[in-house]
């Protein structure tokens, strides 16, 4: 479970639901959140070591570093590329990076930003240290990053002087000597500023009303005690039970021989395997959003963080086959049939209902057969996008030969 900045305040429900009819392409009412998703381009900007083609892979050592972690201290050979700087649409207050990798044993990759605000350019931060096995480095946040321009906030880098532009940079290790390549597949960066509202208005119908995709089912509450060097299961499992749930929609999920050293009495090994492996072990929780989406590049899948601005967006991609993991607090009374109550949580949006309400696969549901839940549409909208909850987090992840729906027409792209 994500704990968020604030907790919360009465719901405002809004007003009356339009017909599922596909919305005129307009900015969002109720002061919605100003959102861009940006790609990167490996072939612009300036490599040290690295190529572009089929994503960023090490090519040649352009130096050598020393790290050292609760693993001990080790040598590693580095190549690194510095990303051009990326103007932005609006000013924005948070950035957030998110990737996918194939980092075989002896590697590991960094990610890094820095911003453009009134004052100048920002130093460099870190928004993560990744590798998908344990052996090579403790896969982690960088906590303790705060100066007068930004912090670091596990995985979000905070604007303390509003950002006009930002550069990413990629930093690829391996063991010195050795063959290994990692590579970098994808990666992009979501900015964002999300206006201080309490109460957002319930948006008009998408086009999905009545659609519902086969997502299958899994509690993270079975597993409540379960594994406690990451974390012990139920409530603190959300992000990766959710993150199983559409990796096994897509047909990606590991494999029996992956989850052998899972207690063979657990219900569904597939859950602990996804908790072990998005771990961050600063942050001590299994929650960072970006880990999330790199453990599902593991298995040859897309992915990204971003933000909508509505309901109606979401549409969209329910409509192209996507379901779609959502990050929300509320209390017990702002969501009716969740009966409890959360200063984080992440669940999957499956479908709508006929009504347009939505249904989702609450992974906080006691057991897999009660997973599947249908939330009424304004109040769900309400405790997802409003600035004391998440103002609209989501991970959209889907097979690379999986198109994306076009985005809001007239609004800058967020996915």
């Amino acid at each position: 479970m994500r704990s968020l900045t604030a907790f919360l305040s009465t719901v405002l429900l809004a007003t009356a639901l339009t017909a599922p009819a596909e919305a005129a392409p307009k900015k969002p009412a109720g002061g919605a959140a100003d959102v861009v998703f940006k790609r990167a381009d490996f072939t612009a900007g300036t490599g040290e070591g690295t190529v572009a083609g089929d994503g960023l892979a090490f090519a040649a050592a352009a130096g050598t570093t020393t790290y050292t972690d609760a693993l001990g201290t080790r040598t590693w050979e580095y190549a690194r590329w510095t990303g051009p700087e990326r103007s932005l649409e609006f000013p924005a207050t948070e950035l957030i990076a998110s990737w996918t990798a194939d980092v075989p044993a002896g590697s590991w990759v960094q990610i890094e930003a820095r911003a453009r605000n009134a004052t100048g350019l920002t130093r460099w931060y870190v928004l993560g240290r990744w590798a998908y096995g344990e052996g090579d480095i403790r896969r982690t946040s960088v906590p303790g990053q705060r100066d007068d321009d930004a912090r670091v906030a596990v995985d979000t880098l905070v604007a303390a002087r509003r950002i006009s532009a930002y550069q990413l940079r990629v930093t690829l290790y391996r063991t010195p000597g050795s063959s290994v390549v990692p590579r970098v597949r994808t990666l992009g960066a979501m900015a964002s500023h999300v206006p201080e509202r309490e109460s957002v208005p319930v948006s008009p119908g998408g086009g999905a009303w009545g659609t519902e995709l086969d997502v299958p089912r899994r509690s993270q509450s079975v597993h409540a005690g379960h594994y406690p060097e990451w974390n012990g299961g139920g409530q603190a499992w959300c992000s990766p039970t959710s993150a199983t749930m559409v990796l096994g929609y897509w047909g990606r999920w590991p494999s029996e021989e992956d989850t052998s050293w899972v207690d063979p009495s657990d219900p569904d090994p597939e859950v602990d395997y996804a908790a072990r492996h998005t771990y961050d072990h600063a942050y001590g929780g299994a929650g960072n959003w970006p880990f999330n989406i790199a453990y599902a590049g593991r298995y040859g899948l897309d992915g990204f963080v971003t933000r909508l601005r509505t309901l109606t967006e979401l549409e969209r991609l329910i409509s192209a086959g996507i379901p779609v993991i959502t990050s929300q607090s509320f209390e017990e009374h702002e969501l009716p049939g969740a009966g409890y109550g959360t200063n984080g949580h992440i669940m999957v949006v499956i479908g709508f209902t006929g009504d347009g309400d939505v249904i989702a696969n609450d992974p906080s549901s006691p057991t897999n057969a009660a997973v599947r839940r249908v939330y009424p549409r304004a109040a769900f909208e309400n405790v997802w996008l409003r600035s004391s909850s998440s103002g609209g987090i989501v991970y959209l992840i889907h097979p690379p030969g999986h198109e994306l729906p076009a985005t809001t027409p007239g609004l800058p792209a967020n996915w």
